[in-house]
């Protein structure tokens, strides 16, 4: 991108010279209560919500906030490069947009605006095996920008063999693969307005367009959805799985493989010795496990276990560019952006994520040189402190 992302401030401040004022908040933390006063409960409740009481997302945010960023003077800040490399390709910024699924209950345009946004503004789009568009259709309009694409792991191995085929012709170029879903959370915002959009046929685009998914059905999905749901529910995920079971993804993907909601060491050793290119230290968002060990506080167990040897990626309660930063100096080599950038789309659509994406950058590059850093590069856990918890 040219110049610096900061820059996005300085056209804020001179849009406003013409009484012109940005049409959504550029405190990321404001967008979920905006976007609860303008979307349903149901909509709102299934991309805000967590597990149990919402400890585990609490804590993220917690744990985030109790680090506190050290800043150095009287370095040269003047160029700065927010480029990082990343399972073998160079981004634009440590910065991605985390796989979140069923997006059209958020905003018609769904997958595909969201995409679009992260390609202009050169960011990785992660595209949810979840969505709500077709992996053809977000790739056909993504071009030749980066996407990677992200795996619930399926009970019918045909159906992860043709999702894996389906992805790599498509150009999704790394396979992220969910480990921390086998069984949905009790999720109480959910249970109390019984809303689970799947069981109405919506976050199953892909599923409703996949050949081994439709070989098993007896009509097609048009003539009896309840069947296809039905189909849906039964295969989404296995609790079964295991570690030797990686051995069928790494046989039929050939490029990078990472796999997300790591928190403990010796799982990131695993990973590693079943010859995975990188993990996500993630709890979902606070969405699986009520009283989970905060993201930001497992992350810097992982780093140290496999950091020389895998690319550490870390999502859940990231917010702000100042998030970012912490989960750099705390190991991680790049971020994923979730719940934020949903609100944008649902507030917005794809102008609502482009201007999530550029705040955020903006205020890491600028936290970044106001630290006394010109690259991500040379964040380290030095750079942070630890307050009162």
């Amino acid at each position: 991108m040219a110049g610096h992302r900061a820059d996005f401030q300085y056209e804020i401040y001179l849009r406003g010279m013409t009484g012109e004022v940005p049409r959504l908040p550029t405190d990321m933390s404001r967008l979920e209560e905006l976007t609860e006063r303008r979307l349903g409960p149901g909509p709102v409740g299934y991309v805000a919500g967590s597990a149990g009481n919402g400890s585990t997302a609490r804590a993220n945010r917690a744990a985030l906030d109790r680090r506190r960023i050290v800043p150095r003077m009287l370095r040269d800040v003047h160029e700065r490069d927010l480029s990082a490399e990343v399972l073998g390709r160079t981004l634009s910024a440590p910065l991605a947009l985390a796989p979140v699924g069923v997006l059209s209950i958020m905003h018609p345009e769904a997958e595909t605006a969201a995409a679009l946004a992260a390609a202009a503004q050169g960011v990785p789009f992660v595209l949810s095996s979840a969505s709500s568009t077709p992996m053809e259709q977000v790739a056909e309009a993504m071009g030749d920008a980066e996407r990677w694409f992200q795996l619930y792991w399926a009970k019918d191995r045909e159906v992860t063999r043709s999702f894996l085929e389906r992805a790599r012709a498509c150009g999704f170029g790394v396979l992220v693969v969910t480990l921390d879903t086998p069984l949905l959370a009790w999720r109480p915002r959910d249970l109390d307005q019984a809303y689970l959009p799947f069981l109405r046929g919506v976050g199953t685009a892909n599923y409703f367009t996949d050949p081994a998914f439709l070989s098993g059905l007896a009509k097609p999905v048009h003539e009896d959805l309840d069947a296809a749901v039905l189909r849906f529910v039964d295969l989404f995920a296995d609790p079964g799985k295991t570690w030797p079971d990686l051995a069928f993804l790494r046989e039929h993907w050939d490029g990078p493989i990472v796999l997300k909601g790591v928190l403990h060491p010796d799982d990131a050793r695993a990973a590693a010795d079943a010859g995975m290119d990188g993990v996500v230290v993630s709890n979902h968002g606070g969405r699986q496990v009520a009283g989970a060990i905060a993201a930001a506080d497992a992350l810097p167990g992982v780093a140290a276990a496999i950091g020389d040897r895998l690319s550490v990626l870390f999502d859940s309660g990231v917010r702000t560019g100042d998030d970012v930063f912490k989960a750099l100096a705390l190991g991680a080599r790049a971020v994923l952006l979730g719940r934020p950038y949903v609100y944008g789309l649902g507030l917005d659509g794809r102008a609502g994520v482009e201007h999530v994406i550029r705040c955020v950058l903006a205020e890491f590059d600028l936290t970044l040189a106001l630290s006394g850093h010109a690259a991500p590069a040379t964040v380290s856990a030095a750079d942070l402190v630890e307050g009162a918890r």
